[in-house]
């Protein structure tokens, strides 16, 4: 692993901060989560017209920029410094993986240009609380997560007009504004069990989508309903084996690893994310202990809170390499080199501890709704809700790594 950016990662982050300076301040964000898609779509606009960050990691044989998954990581330690909401998270990171890894030629050519110029957005529906299992992020992945049936969740059948979803899912990111919903959904009845993924349109009959108030307004959530709703399989059909409800049509591609795959990207991505948000915090805590006074002299100049604020320092840079290291590790062909929620665990740690310590140094005023440390605040402890908890990360990754495999006992 090189650990320095090339030029081309360097003009990225350089120029998509400076277009967050100015369309993406206090003032703005508050703004766009207050607005019925919970984002800016004139920041969207740009952000896929001057810098392609939509299609960046995406092929240029469907529009794309071509850039590793690496340079999109990387960009989101940008857009967490700003808290910029946008569906980069749901569309580019989520959703368009997927396509592209399951999609069939005709499914990837409609699709993924549309997406990689901004025009489509996308988002992952799975059944809550359901998505850090369904992305292998705290567990292997498997079993009937999906639900379905009077389990609850999404059930797919087929019909002679094609498949059909019924079902519910709930905390899916940007489900509200999103043009398309790729859609996690049971299906083969007892005998085939197995989850496979859908194609919805956002305007599709059947389709009930409300916003839903999160912990975190920055990520847009939404309880999406599925009433009788047609459906597209993403990827290619196997023939059919026999007749009746529970011989469904599936697909021959791994479906789990592909989720397994995303999800390792997106715990790299949220792990640079939650980096820059944490660096942000505590820039923004030692700006003010260096102009506000106590007992004739600024508060930054205390030795006690100097070491708590190296201490966050500390923890603030080690989550940083964790990162840098996963987003690096995202572009390998090794299928076992997959750090990404170890990293994503110590960035979520760091960002909570930045955020607190900010609260409570900026004392009175910290508290306050108007100021914006709360924010941060809510970003780790939403992410965590999301895609952790932190606990559970590590222990997954201590099982993958195999640290505590229990040592055989003769009797």
């Amino acid at each position: 692993m090189n650990p320095n950016f090339t030029a081309e990662q360097g003009e990225i982050r350089r120029t998509l901060r400076e277009l967050l300076h100015k369309r993406s301040g206090p003032h703005d964000l508050r703004a766009a989560v207050d607005t019925p898609a919970g984002h800016d779509p004139a920041l969207w606009t740009a952000l896929a017209e001057q810098l392609g960050l939509p299609g960046l990691a995406l092929p240029e044989a469907y529009g794309g920029v071509g850039c590793p998954r690496a340079d999109l990581a990387l960009a989101a330690e940008e857009i967490g410094r700003a808290l910029a909401p946008s569906p980069l998270l749901a569309t580019s990171v989520l959703a368009a993986p997927l396509i592209l890894a399951l999609g069939t030629d005709a499914q990837r050519a409609d699709l993924l240009p549309r997406i990689s110029d901004g025009t489509l957005t996308a988002a992952l529906a799975v059944p809550a609380p359901a998505l850090t299992t369904a992305l292998a992020l705290t567990g292997p992945g498997g079993g009937d997560w999906s639900g379905g049936g009077r389990a609850g969740g999404v059930q797919a059948r087929r019909t002679g007009n094609g498949p059909r979803l019924y079902g519910e899912a709930a905390q899916v990111l940007d489900g509200h504004s999103a043009g398309l919903l790729v859609v996690a959904a049971h299906t083969g009845g007892f005998v085939r069990s197995r989850t496979l993924l859908f194609l919805v349109a956002g305007d599709a009959a059947g389709l009930v989508r409300t916003r839903q108030t999160a912990l975190d307004a920055t990520r847009p959530q939404a309880r999406v309903q599925l009433r009788d709703v047609e459906a597209e399989l993403l990827g290619e059909a196997e023939a059919e084996v026999g007749e009746g409800e529970d011989e469904e049509v599936g697909v021959g591609v791994d479906v789990t690893e592909a989720l397994a795959r995303t999800g390792d990207f997106a715990a790299a991505f949220l792990a640079c994310e939650a980096v820059g948000a944490a660096d942000r915090v505590l820039e923004r805590t030692v700006e003010y202990l260096g102009q506000r006074e106590q007992f004739g002299r600024t508060i930054g100049s205390f030795q006690a809170v100097q070491h708590r604020l190296a201490d966050v320092y500390v923890q603030v840079q080690a989550a940083r390499s964790a990162a840098y290291y996963a987003a690096w590790a995202t572009g390998q062909d090794s299928h076992e080199e997959r750090v990404g929620g170890l990293a994503l665990a110590q960035a979520l740690e760091a960002l909570r501890r930045a955020a607190a310590e900010g609260i409570q140094l900026h004392g009175g005023i910290g508290f306050t709704w108007e100021h914006e440390a709360h924010l941060y605040f809510k970003r780790a402890a939403g992410d965590e809700l999301l895609f952790g908890p932190v606990h559970r990360l590590r222990a997954h990754a201590a099982d993958r790594a195999g640290l505590f495999e229990r040592a055989e006992v003769s009797v």
